[in-house]
């Protein structure tokens, strides 16, 4: 196995950092971890949320985005991380097979928001995942609608202005001139 080289690059959120590595942490799809016991056996995540103020880690390809408490200094994490990536990444497994609620839950979506997440899939998806994040349509009614924030964009602060903005932007222009878009309630 050839050494993990790591290169660390902020996203707009300043509570997030992408780690781009020489190999990938997640083959088919991404995923996000809240808490250490979403991460079920994945020990990569788990040991990551050892390290104090890690409040989000986001797996997508050969990145992996953690997001910070807004308390905590990336001084005091960073060099953690990159520990703990390059101890544990040789022996994990990036074709880890998990439960993927998000391919149940576009596959049981009305067929406008269907619709959506296709035209989110080929505008603005690829680059909240550049940043380490992602979108997840709730509802639409009434030509409003709920999304929901993932990885490094759920703490953004542009999330809730300029790039909320440009999502209703792009669905007005390419689905229906009359949409509003706002951020979901947490419940």
């Amino acid at each position: 196995m050839s050494e993990v080289n790591i290169d660390i690059q902020p996203t707009p959120n300043p509570n997030a950092l992408k780690f781009i590595l020489n190999m990938d942490v997640k083959k088919n799809g991404s995923s996000t971890f809240r808490t250490p016991m979403e991460c079920g056996e994945v020990n990569l995540g788990i040991n990551l949320f050892t390290i104090r103020g890690i409040d989000q880690i986001h797996f997508f390809e050969n990145v992996i985005t953690i997001t910070k408490f807004n308390y905590e200094d990336w001084e005091d994490i960073e060099e953690k991380v990159v520990e703990t990536i390059k101890h544990d990444l040789p022996n994990h497994n990036p074709e880890f097979e998990e439960f993927d609620p998000e391919k149940e839950r576009r596959e049981n979506l009305p067929k406008e928001l269907k619709d959506i997440e296709e035209v989110l899939d080929r505008t603005v998806r690829q680059y909240l995942q550049a940043d380490g994040g992602d979108i997840q349509t709730v509802s639409y009614e009434d030509n409003i609608l709920l999304v929901r924030y993932q990885g490094a964009c759920g703490t953004c602060p542009s999330s809730t202005t300029g790039t909320l903005e440009a999502i209703k932007s792009t669905l007005r222009a390419e689905y229906n001139p009359e949409i509003d878009v706002y951020i979901a309630p947490d419940w």
